[in-house]
């Protein structure tokens, strides 16, 4: 298969409408896949019951941020309908190709009208381990092709199942042009956008697939062993009071994502005008050493502002050392942090070019579709 394809992203932006990262690790591949030439489609179905109201308002604002705002069509579980500028090209299809993020789109709605149908596992570890353990509908049945952002499962020393399958090794895309480095710096620190918590905890053979709390806990005291302000938009429940406490008492200077991220722009701004990224991964990212990289951390290294992040096995995929630093604990995020602040210019260039030379959207999406195949030939 050659030329110019027709492709369909399925996502989620409007089920969680004030998450502007969220909305972005969908957008590197709608406008990814565009800038190749190839016409997108960007699909979501919604929970059943669900009002389209909020759902509506955020796709728009999300697809025309990129200049897509005319390719994106929106349904609800349950019902045959679908709205949105697009909405007339859903009910007719075909396509080429099904890009499905996370299974997101749903047995039974569009897939019978794509000849190749690749399920993208954003969640390595997680989806495995609970389809091993037979939790639920996740989505895989039905698809082609499978491909995750653990590109290390299958590998001898990586602990995660495979189910079976051949998975397809990805890295995170990211539309270099739409991360250009800023000149400035807003805000004088080293933040991240992240969740507490996001979803429940797995476990299989052994291992343990936890939430991030259970990775920054041991990291506490970083704040003050660091040589430069640590800012995370961290989203914690305000339930969580011992928490909260103990972050507060080391000095964590928490921001708030619903006022800082909560859009595509506002996130873009926050990420492009930070002095750099501190990410603590899940747990279950770090237990299962499938070499999960964060979509957001990719947005940063475009960005020119260096990554220091938790080792999940990435290593094994991307250059380490310069622009983007691993660490295992806290010793060592000290460490990697002093490096990086001791000569900050060496690694904004050096995180652009890493993102340029493995993450660039036109060589990740490329792949994929090389691996569907579904490439230019």
């Amino acid at each position: 298969m050659s030329g110019r394809l027709r492709i369909l992203v399925a996502g989620r932006i409007g089920v969680t409408p004030d998450q502007g990262g969220a909305a972005w690790a969908v957008l590197q591949y709608v406008l990814g896949f565009a800038r190749l030439g190839h016409r997108v489609d960007f699909v979501e179905v919604l929970p059943a019951g669900s009002d389209p109201t909020r759902a509506t308002a955020a796709i728009g604002e999300a697809l025309g941020s990129v200049g897509l705002g005319d390719r994106w069509a929106l349904g609800v579980a349950g019902t045959t309908g679908w709205t949105g500028p697009s909405a007339a090209v859903a009910r007719r299809g075909p396509w080429d190709v099904l890009i499905d993020l996370s299974g997101s789109l749903g047995p039974g709605a569009l897939a019978d009208r794509c000849a190749r149908r690749c399920y993208v596992d954003l969640d390595p570890g997680f989806t495995q381990a609970w389809e091993a353990q037979g939790v639920g509908d996740l989505g895989l049945d039905g698809h082609t092709h499978f491909a995750t952002v653990g590109p290390s499962i299958g590998s001898p020393d990586c602990p995660v199942p495979t189910g079976g399958r051949a998975w397809i090794p990805l890295l995170p895309p990211v539309v270099l042009d739409a991360w250009t480095p800023a000149d400035g710096v807003t805000w004088p620190a080293f933040t991240t956008v992240a969740n507490w918590r996001s979803y429940g905890s797995a476990e299989w053979g052994g291992v343990t697939y936890g939430q991030r709390a259970h990775s920054f806990r041991p990291l506490a005291g970083l704040p003050g062993r660091s040589p430069v302000a640590l800012r995370p938009a961290l989203a914690i429940d305000p339930g969580e009071t011992d928490d909260l406490a103990l972050l507060d008492g080391a000095g964590w200077e928490l921001l708030d994502p619903a006022r800082l991220a909560a859009t595509p722009a506002s996130y873009r701004d926050f990420v492009r005008g930070s002095l750099g990224e501190l990410s603590v991964a899940k747990s279950g990212y770090v237990a299962g050493r499938a070499g999960w990289f964060s979509d957001r951390s990719a947005c940063y290294l475009a960005a020119g502002r260096p990554v220091v992040a938790q080792d999940t096995g990435f290593a094994r995929h991307l250059p380490v050392g310069e622009g983007l630093v691993a660490f295992d604990d806290l010793d060592s995020a000290v460490a990697g942090l002093e490096a990086v602040v001791a000569d900050l210019p060496r690694h904004r260039a050096a995180a652009r070019a890493v993102a340029a030379e493995h993450l660039d959207s036109d060589r990740v999406l490329s792949g994929l579709l090389d691996a569907v195949g579904a490439g230019r030939g």
